[in-house]
Order: C-alpha cells, then structure tokens, then sequence
C-alpha cells in the first residue's frame, strides 16, 4: 500500500503541496490529474524519493520512500522529462539498471520486443515516443511494486499506448503492480484507472473509485413552466447551474434516485438524466463548471 500522510512541499516561497494525505491500494492503477502546476510532478517526485518531504511522510508497504533503500528499490519513476546520459546505448543502460536495482532478463526481452526496440540503439537519436518507450523498459525490467508514470503517454503513438495499457493490466492482474499515473489525457486515464484523485490547491480536492465517483455525478436538464433559479435547488450539492428560459442544466453530486425525488417535488415538465466522464468531472471539480444565471 502507498500512503502520503500530511505531506508538505515548497520551493522557496512557493508552498507546492500542503497537508497532503493519499491513500492507494495494493494492485490499484491510480489516475493523478490536476491543472498545470497543481503539484503531480512534485508528488511523483516525493514519492519515489527524489525530493525529501518539508513535512509528513510517505510510505510504501511501511517503508519511507525517502529514507529505506530496499523501498526505493522497488519503486520505479518515469519522469515527463527523461534524461539518459550523454553517448549512452540501450545495452549500456542495462548495465547501469542491473548495477542499482533488482534486474529481471527474462522481462527486459520481453518488454525490448514489446516496445520494438534494440539493444544498440544510441538513445540521443531516437525520438521522444521511442526514448519514452525506452525509460518503460527499464522501468519495467526491474519488476518494481510501486510503478510512477508521469505524462506516460507523452509522444507514444496509439498502438504503443495500447501496448502499455494492456501490460499495465496484467502486470497489476499477475504481480499486484501499483501505478500511480498522471496525464493530461484524462480520456487515456478513464480507460485504465480504476481510481483518481484530483490535486488543486496543494491538496487532494477528491479521490477514491473512479466508477463510483462518476456514478455519484450527474447531468440533469429540467424543464420548468417557469425560469429557474439556483435557490429552487438549495440542499443539493450543485456543481453547477445554468438557466436559460424555462430551462434548467444542472451538474449535482449525490445518489441519482434521492437528487431525482428532490427535483420531482418542483413539479418539473420534463427531467433529463445524463453520466459525465472522467474529463468533465474534473472541469467541475476544478473550476465548478461555468453559472449563468
């Protein structure tokens, strides 16, 4: 299990993360999005132990990524800006990989396959989706229990995406794999995560099962034999409200039968129910949506 318990973070004067607490499960693949500057990069940083907390602590298993080697050795970071050093080969990449953590052959040939790469690739000249299929590579050799994907899908093509996924999901299935996984495509996300956490404000704003969560979110367009007005759905947990005419379009947390029985009692004509997906429940989250009243 990971475990961000009252973390702190800040660059100088700028307080980055504050009070942050986070739970992910074991076998979990979890979805890390946020607005530019939110914090994900830091906390993916923190996390596998590149940054030292300001205060509070994280853990993998019970281990302080920061301070327990045999924690770090299991954690495995792919950063949204990658560095190889200069001159360097996929082969020797290996030998550095083999000399600091636990090294898998078997698991190297097969991902080297899986990713369409060669061991006498000169790592300088090969493109951004193709040094980012190699840092997964890596990654992934040392059979880590705790993986961090930041921008994971930053420059690889569709079919590579695939590819990712579906070994993101055996491994998760075989291994008890944990993924911690950030991207800007929250579409990519809503297909592999089974859950999210928002980051706004140096501090988790919402997390937990992604189905459940989206469920628990709501469209509602009401039609009324009058205009509406936000004070006609006091009580509810309106994430947003728009009114045009007689016309009502509404986004409201909560259980859909008890938010339906609450609109019913206005005498409404007409009343349409839509889900919202993973992208629109962050715009909400984030910024409330927009309100005209």
């Amino acid at each position: 299990m990971f475990k961000a318990n009252n973390v702190s973070k800040a660059f100088g004067p700028n307080e980055v993360l504050s009070s942050l607490d986070l739970t992910v499960g074991t076998g979990s693949i979890f979805g890390l999005v946020g607005v530019n500057g939110a914090g994900k990069s830091t906390l993916l940083r923190l996390a596998a132990g590149v940054y030292r907390c300001d205060s509070g602590s994280i853990t993998l298993c019970g281990r302080d990524t920061f301070r327990d080697n045999e924690a770090r050795e299991r954690i495995s970071f792919v950063s949204d800006e990658m560095y190889f050093p200069l001159g360097s080969t996929i082969k020797s990449m290996k030998t550095f990989y083999k000399d600091l953590y636990p090294f898998d052959e078997d698991a190297y040939r097969n991902y080297l396959e899986a990713f369409e790469l060669r061991p006498d690739m000169r790592i300088s000249t090969l493109s951004k989706g193709m040094k980012r299929r190699t840092a997964l590579l890596f990654a992934l050799s040392t059979h880590p229990r705790l993986l961090l994907l930041d921008e994971a899908y930053d420059g690889l093509e569709p079919v590579a995406r695939l590819r990712l996924k579906r070994i993101l999901v055996d491994l998760v299935e075989d291994e008890g794999l944990t993924v911690i996984i950030s991207s800007h495509s929250l579409k990519e996300l809503e297909d592999i995560c089974d859950s999210y956490g928002i980051l706004d404000g140096g501090k988790m704003q919402s997390y937990g099962d992604l189905l459940a969560a989206r469920d628990d979110v709501n469209k509602y367009q009401v039609v009324f034999d009058r205009e509406p007005v936000r004070g006609d759905f006091a009580g509810l947990d309106l994430l947003c409200f728009m009114a045009e005419g007689r016309v009502a379009r509404l986004v409201i947390r909560g259980d859909r039968d008890e938010v339906m029985s609450r609109i019913r009692a206005l005498q409404p004509l007409l009343v349409d129910v839509l889900p919202v997906d993973f992208e629109e429940m962050f715009i909400y989250e984030v910024s409330g949506g927009e309100e005209d009243e």
